[in-house]
C-alpha cells in the first residue's frame, strides 16, 4: 500500500532505517517513532497530509484531537502468519501455533474494529489484499476518493507487484 501511496504522489513519512531486504525488496516505508506514539505524538505535527504506515494495535494510541483516514489491509490471516513466520526465518512452525496466532489476529482486530467504529474522528477503508494484488485500479480509485487526495491511479497500478505474494 505504502508503494502504491508513494508511486500515486502521496508524500509518505518514513525515516527509512528499515532497509529492503529478502522479504521486502521495496523497502518497508515505516516509521519508527510511531511505535512509540503513546509516549511521544509529536511526529503527528508533520505527518498532515502524509501517509504513515502504522501496525492496527498501534491505532489506540494515538490522540484523539485529530482526524485520521486509515487504508486498513485485510488480508488472509493464514497468509498474514505465514508471512511472519517466514520474516522471522521460522521455516516450518507446527499448524496448531500458526492456528493459535491466526485465533490472536482475528479477536485483536475484531476488537480495533469495533473501537474505530466507536470513534467520530477515524474514517476507515477496507482493503481486500487479494483484490488489490489481483485487480488494483478499482481499489486505487477507491482509495484515492476515500482520501480526497489527486492520485495517480495508473501510477499505483504499476507499483503493484503480485511476485511479492510468496504466502498463499
Amino acid at each position: 500500500m505504502m508503494q502504491m501511496l508513494c508511486a500515486g504522489g502521496m508524500p509518505v513519512l518514513t525515516d527509512r532505517m528499515r532497509q529492503a531486504d529478502v522479504s521486502n525488496p521495496h523497502g518497508y516505508f515505516e516509521l519508527e517513532a510511531v511505535k512509540n506514539t503513546r509516549q511521544n505524538a509529536a511526529w503527528l505535527d508533520a505527518a498532515s497530509a502524509h501517509a504513515v504506515k502504522m501496525i492496527y494495535r498501534l491505532l489506540y494510541d494515538l490522540p484523539m484531537d485529530r482526524m485520521y483516514r486509515v487504508l486498513f489491509m485485510r488480508r488472509e490471516l493464514r497468509q498474514v502468519v505465514a508471512s511472519q513466520q517466514a520474516m522471522l526465518g521460522k521455516t516450518k512452525a507446527s499448524e496448531m501455533e500458526n492456528q493459535r496466532l491466526e485465533a490472536i489476529f482475528q479477536k485483536e482486530i475484531a476488537a480495533v474494529d469495533a473501537w474505530l467504529q466507536g470513534r467520530n474522528n477515524f474514517s476507515v477503508l477496507h482493503v481486500p489484499y487479494a483484490m488489490l494484488i489481483s485487480n488494483p485500479a478499482p481499489i486505487a480509485e477507491q482509495i484515492k476518493t476515500f482520501l480526497s487526495f489527486p492520485l495517480n491511479v495508473a501510477a499505483m497500478c504499476a507499483a503493484v507487484d503480485p511476485a511479492l505474494l510468496r504466502q498463499k
